[in-house]
């Protein structure tokens, strides 16, 4: 079965980089460890940093060892770091913690993850996510963004979109849920990730009151 298995390769001197880079690709690791295409290792690297990526354990831990063989004969000091993509928590975490095995386990993590959001959304006071509205005309969203203003949702209206920020994926979802069946016709209505904080022009103090259970 393929997974998600990466090593972290930090090299305390970046010059020393480029020579990893290039005797893992002398030793052909990106193809060496792979039973098929599919299967294969894909190294990446940022400044300092060398990623291995690998669909199984076994390929992961022997592009560790080599890396590892390579560093103590040239006499250098890196640290490596073997993680396993949790699709849960959906984070790189300790290869050893066991992925959920039932419903109840999935939906435990979960809701850590979704309080996790809120934490980070709050400590921030940015919004994590966001519902963007593309309404058919201008005059649509401009209805439509004073429509939720009524019902205590700031929003930023742009032309013919309207965008509301929630504080995690599950508000998220409920929002894009709601605005739905009230958004007119024609109205295409989307849940997704944001970077930027879309209720500053709101002028609430506490933005993420209006999802309930956000104030503080």
């Amino acid at each position: 079965m393929s997974d998600d298995w990466r090593l972290r390769i930090e090299v305390h001197e970046h010059g020393r980089v480029r020579t990893l880079l290039q005797h893992i690709d002398a030793t052909d690791l990106e193809h060496q460890l792979e039973t098929a295409f599919h299967d294969r290792v894909v190294v990446s690297n940022e400044g300092s940093t060398i990623f291995c990526y690998a669909g199984q354990r076994e390929q992961a831990e022997q592009a560790r060892e080599l890396a590892r063989r390579f560093a103590e004969e040239q006499d250098w000091e890196v640290d490596l770091e073997l993680r396993h993509w949790h699709p849960t928590a959906e984070a790189w975490e300790d290869p050893d913690k066991p992925l959920p095995t039932d419903d109840a386990q999935r939906a435990a993590e979960h809701a850590e993850l979704i309080a996790g959001e809120r934490r980070q959304a709050l400590a921030e006071r940015e919004p994590e996510f966001e519902v963007r509205i593309e309404c058919a005309s201008r005059a649509d969203a401009a209805a439509l963004s004073q429509r939720l203003r009524v019902e205590g949702l700031p929003n930023v209206h742009r032309f013919k979109y309207v965008v509301v920020g929630a504080a995690d994926e599950d508000t998220a979802d409920a929002l894009a849920e709601r605005i739905q069946a009230e958004a007119p016709e024609g109205s295409v209505v989307r849940a997704e990730g944001t970077l930027a904080a879309v209720l500053d022009e709101g002028g609430a103090s506490n933005p993420f009151a209006v999802f309930g259970g956000m104030g503080v």
